[in-house]
């Protein structure tokens, strides 16, 4: 089975741990160690990095910065984030980098800011809304603390990541008291995510640092190194190969890294 399928598997059993222990938290020192492992191993080969399922991914990620690093215990809280990061990152073609991104990101805010009539019924106005907040507050909220135009009193309060964060609370209390909410099974959850909603943006600025809108560069770095290691050790000329595109990760000058250029050996560098 290639890397991406059993990288892909090992994720769901960890889905399926957090499904069956719902309501407590089972990131012990196994647990969170496998986290740590499949997240490693997924940086392992960087020309397959994009060959994983974006919801996988995302999932793992989320169970470390929420279940593993926040001791979170709800499953569908965790769920329905993974979907919603799924949902926004793939609408916004974030492959096209962050310039590419902000027309996407200027449209999600505005349209929190001034709803808008183009819902079929309240509960999935809310409801976006709410889930707009929550990704503006949570993926980018250098984004924020630009000026809103004057209102009615004449006031132009700032557009910060306080605000967003009153607004998505809201929001996903209006959601939470809609009739619609018993209907479909959201209720509880969009209750969790109104009474918990820093806690869940702090998370989502983690991961968002480490991983979406960067990578983990320690990580990236202790790779480059073992592979560069590995290079010595056994004159493998692959190995030098992968130390090279993990420095490429790494954006650093091969003038102080002679030797990632065949140029001799980095020394006290390494």
């Amino acid at each position: 089975m290639p890397g991406s399928e059993l990288l892909a598997e090992d994720i769901g059993i960890l889905r399926d741990t957090i499904r069956a222990n719902d309501g407590a938290n089972v990131a012990s020192g196994p647990f969170a160690r496998k986290v740590e492992q499949l997240i490693s191993e997924f940086y392992d080969d960087v020309g397959d990095l994009t060959d994983i399922r974006l919801g996988d991914i995302i999932d793992l990620f989320l169970i470390k910065v929420l279940y593993v690093n926040r001791r979170s215990r709800d499953a569908e809280t965790l769920t329905y984030l993974g979907r919603l990061m799924e949902r926004y990152l793939l609408a916004g073609e974030l492959t096209l980098g962050t310039q590419g991104y902000l027309p996407y990101l200027s449209d999600l805010m505005e349209e929190t800011q001034n709803p808008s009539g183009a819902y079929q019924n309240l509960f999935e106005a809310y409801r976006k809304y709410g889930d707009n907040a929550m990704f503006i507050t949570g993926v980018y909220p250098d984004s924020l603390g630009r000026k809103r135009g004057a209102g009615r009193m004449g006031g132009a309060p700032l557009v910060d990541k306080a605000y967003f964060i009153t607004m998505g609370r809201r929001y996903y209390e209006m959601a939470a008291r809609h009739d619609m909410a018993e209907w479909v099974h959201l209720r509880t959850t969009l209750d969790r995510l109104a009474r918990f909603f820093d806690v869940y943006v702090e998370a989502l600025n983690e991961m968002s640092d480490r991983y979406v809108m960067g990578i983990d560069m320690r990580l990236i770095a202790d790779k480059m190194l073992d592979a560069f290691n590995r290079y010595r050790e056994t004159g493998d000329e692959a190995h030098l190969e992968t130390a090279r595109k993990y420095a490429a990760l790494l954006r650093l000058d091969g003038r102080a890294w002679p030797a990632l250029e065949g140029e001799g050996e980095p020394g006290a560098y390494w």
